[in-house]
């Protein structure tokens, strides 16, 4: 039990800003194993972020809500996966051979192609949660989080990690994606559909994953494999995704 929450920490630890207990730190051994952990990781993230918008939106309009939800779930990750999403934008829209792609995405520096998808995509995710019914907002959130994370892991599962340098802190978590971890992604992942009414809200995952495949085929073509930062970017895109794709189902069904 108590090498589980070693676990479960050590991804909560990588992943948010959440403090965790002294005794947890990025050990190799742990992290490789905490992937299983990825989808779970989302949900308490879109928790927070639905709890911030369920107690804010009582005082002011949903737009305002629906910012300050993004806002705490940024904080709380600490723009993780926003920063894997723009260094895919400045690696690929900069980069003409693997070696240079890598290279810009490992720049700490953000480039025009980052500021711009980036700015593009928080935009997108915005203008599609105040579409929706503010009372389904909260679920949506918590699903939002949890099934883009667990897209994230079947890259994992099915692309190789490219990058070779031994100082990358995602490296040991972004290899060897057992099956058995991807479906225990997949039961965290999924639940949160369960809170819905309707049964064709699990529809989504047809585009999530067309979504995944579509930057997937991008990271296989350019770079062979995927790295920490393409993890994010299909983290980032899925979710977006995913609230579009609840427009677009609450619309016909």
């Amino acid at each position: 039990m108590k090498r589980e929450l070693h676990i479960f920490f050590t991804a909560l630890m990588f992943f948010t800003r959440i403090p965790c207990p002294k005794w947890v730190d990025h050990d190799p051994k742990y992290l490789r194993e905490s992937t299983k952990y990825f989808s779970l990781i989302g949900v308490l993230v879109g928790a927070i972020g639905a709890s911030v918008f369920y107690g804010v939106h009582f005082v002011f309009p949903v737009t305002i809500a629906v910012l300050l939800s993004m806002v705490a779930t940024i904080y709380t990750t600490g723009a993780f996966h926003e920063d894997g999403f723009a260094d895919v934008c400045d690696g690929l829209g900069g980069g003409w051979t693997k070696e240079k792609i890598l290279l810009i995405m490992k720049d700490s520096r953000l480039g025009t192609y980052g500021v711009v998808g980036l700015g593009l995509l928080l935009g997108i995710k915005f203008s599609a949660l105040i579409l929706l019914d503010p009372h389904f907002i909260p679920v949506v959130l918590i699903a939002g989080h949890s099934l883009s994370r667990f897209m994230a892991t079947t890259l994992i599962y099915t692309h190789p990690y490219v990058r070779d340098t031994q100082d990358s802190k995602a490296k040991p978590i972004a290899k060897d994606m057992t099956l058995a971890t991807l479906f225990f992604n997949s039961v965290f992942g999924l639940v949160p559909l369960f809170l819905f009414e309707n049964n064709w809200v699990f529809l989504v995952l047809v585009p999530m994953y067309l979504s995944k495949m579509f930057l997937g085929a991008k990271f296989k073509k350019w770079l062979g494999g995927q790295t920490g930062d393409c993890a994010g970017a299909v983290q980032q895109l899925s979710e977006v995704v995913f609230y579009l794709s609840l427009i677009v189902l609450w619309k016909f069904f």
